[in-house]
């Protein structure tokens, strides 16, 4: 298969999903998100585990944050410096962000969730564009797309606050590049790095939306709540991130800039 019609997959996917979006009514913010299924305070803390469980994410942001100084990509090119760096502050600041949101669960604080948390999902899919694609193209579309992912959680704050919620834009920024980047690591092979660590970030997400999603069934079962690990379990994005990112020979990034 050539790149165009590569290319071709990948547009007609993004069609598909923004058509279909307007399609679909308005969606705003169900209010029973709110209510987790672990309400349960110590030390003076609101909700306690699902705030705690929030530090693995500055942890790990963090260490990659330092850990950047000692990997090759940083020396080849800066576009690879400028991706790592929004990610890991994304992480970390989502971290607390998210530990902010949890203490006083509402649309008002979810803000601040959501809004970090973008920007790292947004770092990373320029990432893949950067490898699988073309430096070029991952370095142009980097601002536009945290630009855009921003704008999609501050759209939906505006439409709560004249009182027509709508989530359909965030839901797009949230799952297209989740579509999107598996698609691309499989038709667009690269052999610059192992690919295998963006399966595990993929994989991750993947793990802390389940827990998410089961927060009250994972509480009754373990004792912690399904959010409280969802927190635990994406951080380690991170992780798998930043080995991606260790991963990369110097040598072999031989794609068009």
């Amino acid at each position: 298969m050539n790149n165009s019609k590569k290319t071709n997959i990948l547009l007609g996917l993004v069609s598909v999903v923004l058509i279909a979006v307007f399609f679909v009514d308005p969606i705003p913010q169900d209010l029973e998100y709110h209510q987790f299924s672990d309400q349960n305070t110590y030390w003076g803390i609101p909700n306690t585990w699902n705030v705690l469980s929030n530090i693995p994410f500055i942890v790990v942001g963090l260490f990659g944050l330092v850990g950047l100084r000692h990997v090759n990509p940083v020396d080849v090119s800066g576009r690879y410096k400028t991706v790592s760096l929004i990610f890991f502050i994304g992480l970390t600041l989502t971290g607390f962000g998210s530990g902010y949101y949890h203490l006083a669960p509402s649309n008002e604080t979810l803000i601040w969730d959501r809004l970090p948390m973008t920007i790292a999902f947004m770092a990373f899919f320029s990432f893949v564009l950067l490898m699988h694609i073309s430096e070029r193209i991952g370095s142009i579309l980097l601002w536009p797309l945290i630009v855009v992912g921003a704008g999609s959680v501050f759209y939906w704050a505006y439409t709560e606050s004249i009182g027509v919620g709508d989530l359909r834009f965030y839901a797009v920024i949230q799952f297209l590049p989740m579509l999107l980047i598996p698609t691309i690591v499989c038709i667009f092979p690269r052999a610059a790095y192992k690919s295998v660590y963006v399966w595990g970030v993929i994989a991750v997400y993947i793990a802390a939306k389940i827990g998410e999603h089961f927060d009250d069934q994972v509480y009754v079962l373990l004792g912690v709540s399904g959010h409280s690990l969802k927190h635990v379990v994406a951080a380690l994005s991170g992780i798998a991130f930043f080995y991606a990112i260790r991963s990369i020979n110097p040598d072999r990034l031989t794609r068009k800039r």
